[in-house]
């Protein structure tokens, strides 16, 4: 892991300016995107002495619960039909031409289950912006559309069985019961799962669980 942490850094080094690196990355639910993607960001912040990389994660374009009641998508949120795909593309956009504005991200609260909407701040000096999120690879439209302005795509690799289990306890802490949990995780979350995981040959690197401790 130190190796790709290196040569992430001589990337964003070799920048030429107002120019930034969007590095994606992806993986299954569970898979530890967001540890992964948090830890980058602050490593690179930490080397640089200043706050030159963010995270953009993907969830907080999940559609709110009151539109996926009336679409009848509610029991299966996370799938990706959840999600407002045009304007996570449509952000995307922005965040690669990078033309020396602020740029507004929702981001996911799962405390409530819901979206705040302008909480992430992307500024002109982030010359890295990791986003993670299930459907970076996604080969469907919208979604195949994020792959263009994304100048790498990392993909975290985690055995089906510490997928299970860190699902379970996710859901577990959110309120659900252990048999409601275990129901969404084999209705919706392994199902996402082989989807992401089809695709995993798409990325520019495999990132494996193992190594994931080193990160920082």
């Amino acid at each position: 892991m130190e190796e790709l942490f290196t040569e992430l850094l001589e990337t964003i080094d070799a920048l030429p300016p107002g120019k930034r690196f969007v590095l994606g990355i992806v993986g299954c639910p569970g898979a530890g995107k967001s540890t992964l993607a948090q830890a980058l960001v602050e490593s690179i912040n930490l080397h640089s002495k200043a706050e030159i990389a963010v995270v953009v994660p993907m969830d907080g374009y999940h559609l709110s619960n009151e539109t996926l009641t009336e679409r009848g998508l509610l029991a299966l949120k996370g799938i990706p039909d959840t999600f407002d795909a045009e304007g996570f593309i449509q952000l995307l956009a922005k965040l690669s031409l990078n033309e020396q504005t602020n740029v507004y991200a929702p981001k996911f609260e799962r405390s409530t289950e819901s979206s705040i909407v302008d909480a992430i701040v992307i500024k002109p000096e982030h010359k890295l912006c990791v986003v993670e999120g299930n459907y970076l690879l996604l080969s469907t439209r919208p979604w195949s559309e994020a792959r263009r302005y994304l100048d790498s795509v990392w993909f975290v690799d985690v055995e089906l069985s510490v997928l299970k289990e860190r699902l379970q306890q996710r859901h577990e802490s959110a309120g659900r019961t252990p048999a409601d949990a275990e129901k969404k995780v084999f209705s919706t979350d392994l199902p996402n799962a082989e989807i992401v995981y089809a695709n995993r040959g798409l990325a520019d690197k495999i990132v494996r669980n193992q190594d994931m401790s080193r990160t920082s």
